[in-house]
C-alpha cells in the first residue's frame, strides 16, 4: 500500500509541475472556487476550515481574504506532528511556518464541532472522496477529529481512478474541480 500511495505522488508531482506552468493554474483555481462558492454547504456555512494554498495547489489567498468578511476562516498551523487551528484575521497576521506555508497568528479555534465545512487539500483523490496527502499525516491526524462536512478541492488532473486507501484514511464528503 505504501508503495502505491508513493508512486502516485510521484506521478502526480510531475502532472503538478506541467500544470504549474500553464496559465490555466489561475484560471482553474478561480473555477474551482467559484463551484466551492455555490455549493449549498459552503454557502449556508458560518464557520469554514481552508488551507492558505501552495503555489502546486488550488489558489485559495484571494478566496481566504474574500470570504473572512463573512465567515469565519480558519486556517492550519503546523506544530510539531500536529495540525492546530488558528482564525484568519488578515493577510498582515499570516507569518511564514513550517514547511514555508503562511499561517495565522490569530487565536488558537478547538471548537472542532463548531466547524461547518472543512476545505482539504490533497496530492490526489478519486470519486469515491479518498484523498492522498503529502505523506506526512498531519490530515490524518486533523481529520477523525471534525465532524464538519469535507470538501476535497483539486485540479481536474488531480483526480484520478483509484488512490489506494487504508482503514484509517477518511473520505472526502464532496470533491470539487472541473468537469
Amino acid at each position: 500500500m505504501k508503495e502505491k500511495k508513493k508512486e502516485l505522488r510521484k506521478r502526480m508531482v510531475q502532472l503538478k509541475k506541467l500544470h504549474e506552468m500553464t496559465t490555466t493554474h489561475q484560471s482553474q483555481s478561480a473555477e474551482i472556487l467559484a463551484a466551492l462558492e455555490a455549493h449549498p454547504v459552503f454557502r449556508a456555512a458560518h464557520i469554514v476550515l481552508l488551507y492558505y494554498s501552495l503555489k502546486d495547489e488550488v489558489n485559495t489567498h484571494a478566496f481566504i481574504r474574500k470570504w473572512s468578511r463573512e465567515k469565519q476562516i480558519l486556517l492550519p498551523v503546523v506544530t510539531g506532528d500536529t495540525l492546530e487551528l488558528r482564525i484568519y484575521t488578515t493577510p498582515e497576521d499570516l507569518k511564514r511556518g513550517a514547511y514555508d506555508i503562511e499561517e495565522p497568528t490569530g487565536e488558537l479555534f478547538t471548537d472542532y464541532a463548531a466547524i461547518d465545512l472543512a476545505v482539504i487539500p490533497g496530492v490526489a483523490f478519486d470519486a469515491k472522496g479518498n484523498r492522498l496527502g503529502r505523506g506526512k499525516g498531519y490530515y490524518d491526524r486533523l481529520l477523525p477529529q471534525l465532524t464538519a462536512f469535507k470538501a476535497g478541492i483539486c485540479f481536474p488532473f488531480q483526480l484520478v481512478d483509484e488512490v489506494p486507501a487504508e482503514p484509517f484514511d477518511i473520505r472526502m464528503d464532496t470533491i470539487i474541480t472541473l468537469k
